[in-house]
């Protein structure tokens, strides 16, 4: 069945958001991290749910950085990128770190139709926020998870600060300069991951505006 969302279907909005990634790939890899000592945070709390047996899958991994750092920690990742571009830099990155146990992939979560119940460990850093189905992909994260395993996410919310955003986006998505953004509230974003069967098990945000980080986990059953 075609979901519409305006004047685009799904499928010319998936379109538009690879023609994005791809033509700002160059330049993303380029960009420091915002806030070092956040993303420093993240990574370690995400540390403490992984072993050396951990099969982790992450989708919207962009330039690889998360999925590299991680990599020394896990048996083996499993990368999804829409953005080819993204991938070969990504790509790039593994082979000059010496990674060898990552697959990058060019799928996205709605696309991927793999390893069912495969997973320990699942990421979804800034891209909850980007996905034009959100219940549908948080269900689909959940499915793909081994019982007990945990969804690690960092999630923009931006109608908790930045609403008056909405216009200006909404334009630019229109006019196909720009990618699909959900404005979304903190609220609704838990509100969707418990509808989904998760349980929040950790919650943390650096302030008010800054992005949601939240770890979820699959019940054990």
């Amino acid at each position: 069945m075609t979901v519409f969302m305006g004047e685009f279907t799904v499928t010319a909005q998936g379109k538009v958001n690879k023609r994005f990634w791809d033509k700002v790939a160059a330049k993303y890899a380029k960009q420091p991290i915002a806030d070092q000592e956040s993303y420093e945070h993240k990574l370690k709390v995400t540390r403490e749910y992984l072993t050396p047996e951990t099969r982790m899958f992450e989708f919207g991994c962009g330039t690889g950085s998360t999925a590299i750092l991680h990599a020394p920690n896990v048996e083996h990742i499993l990368a999804l990128d829409v953005s080819d571009n993204m991938l070969a830099i990504a790509r790039d990155k593994a082979r000059e770190a010496g990674v060898q146990n990552i697959d990058f992939e060019q799928s996205t979560i709605e696309n991927f139709t793999g390893h069912a119940s495969g997973f320990d460990v699942i990421l979804g850093m800034s891209i909850v926020h980007l996905l034009v189905d959100r219940k549908a992909a948080l269900a689909k994260v959940y499915a793909l998870l081994k019982p007990n395993g945990v969804f690690v996410s960092s999630t923009v919310c931006l109608n908790d600060s930045m609403g008056y955003l909405k216009p200006l986006i909404w334009m630019g998505r229109m006019i196909g300069k720009l990618p699909y953004v959900d404005f979304l509230r903190k609220t609704e974003l838990i509100a969707d991951l418990r509808e989904a069967g998760f349980e929040i098990e950790y919650e943390w945000q650096p302030s008010t505006g800054k992005v949601v980080f939240i770890v979820a986990r699959k019940s054990a059953v």
